[in-house]
C-alpha cells in the first residue's frame, strides 16, 4: 500500500531535501510541499490534495506547526503529523504532542530512522525518537508496576494538558504538595522522570488522546 505525504517547512531548500528523501522510501509519495501550515490548509480545502500523513516543521511564520497540527486534527482527524523539528525543549515535545502529533523527530535524523518512523505513525498509529524521547519511549517497554491508584490516574491525565501543578491541585481540590506527591509516586512507579514521560505513558496506555 502506497501512503501520501506532505512536507511542511519554511526552508525551501530542506523541504526539497526532505521530500527527495521520502520519495525514495518505498510505499510513500511525496504530494507536495509546504512553506508553512496556512499554505497547508489552503491547499487541503481540495479534496484530491488530503495526504496520509505530514512532516511538519514547528517554528514557521503566519502559521507555525503546532497551531496548524491542532488545527488539522479537528478538521482532518484521520491525516497524521509527524514532528521534524531542531527544537528538543521539554516544553515544545510537550505542546506538540498534545497537539496531535503522532511522533517526534529530529532534523538531524537518519534515512533508515526517518523511513521507519514514517511506516509504524501509519501502522501503528505513534512513533516516537529523539534525544529526550528515546529513554522514554524505552522505559514504556520494561514491566513497570501499572497499578496506579484512581487519584493517581486523574493526576496523569491532567498533567496531559496546559495546567500548572499549583492548577493541577487546584482541579484535584487538593494541596500543591499533595500532587507533587502524586507525581513523585506516578514516576517511581512509571520509572519515568518527566513530564514527557506522563504524557507518552498517558497516549501509549489510551489515558490520553491527542
Amino acid at each position: 500500500m502506497s501512503y501520501s505525504v506532505v512536507v511542511v517547512d519554511d526552508h525551501f531548500l530542506l523541504s526539497q531535501a526532505i521530500g527527495g528523501l521520502v520519495q525514495e522510501f518505498k510505499n510513500f509519495n511525496v504530494l507536495f510541499l509546504c512553506k508553512n501550515g496556512k499554505e497547508l490548509l489552503d491547499k487541503l480545502a481540495t479534496p484530491k490534495n488530503i495526504p496520509d500523513l505530514v512532516l511538519m516543521d514547528i517554528k514557521m511564520p503566519i502559521l507555525n506547526g503546532i497551531e496548524t497540527t491542532e488545527i488539522l486534527k479537528k478538521k482532518y482527524p484521520k491525516v497524521k503529523v509527524l514532528a521534524l523539528s531542531i527544537e528538543e525543549d521539554e516544553y515544545t515535545i510537550l505542546k506538540m504532542l498534545r497537539a496531535g502529533a503522532s511522533g517526534y523527530l529530529m532534523k538531524d535524523t537518519k534515512k533508515d530512522i526517518l523511513e521507519k518512523a514514517l511506516s509504524e505513525v501509519m501502522q501503528k498509529g505513534y512513533y516516537y525518537t529523539n534525544t529526550v524521547s528515546q529513554i522514554l519511549i524505552e522505559s514504556l517497554e520494561n514491566e513497570i508496576d501499572t497499578d496506579l491508584k484512581e487519584k493517581e490516574i486523574e493526576f496523569i491525565k491532567l498533567a496531559c494538558t496546559d495546567l500548572s501543578y499549583k492548577e493541577i491541585a487546584e482541579a484535584m481540590s487538593c494541596s500543591y504538595k499533595t500532587v507533587e506527591g502524586y507525581r513523585d509516586s506516578v514516576h517511581k512507579k512509571l520509572k519515568i522522570k518527566s513530564r514527557i514521560g506522563l504524557v507518552l505513558f498517558a497516549i501509549h496506555h489510551n489515558l490520553f488522546t491527542p
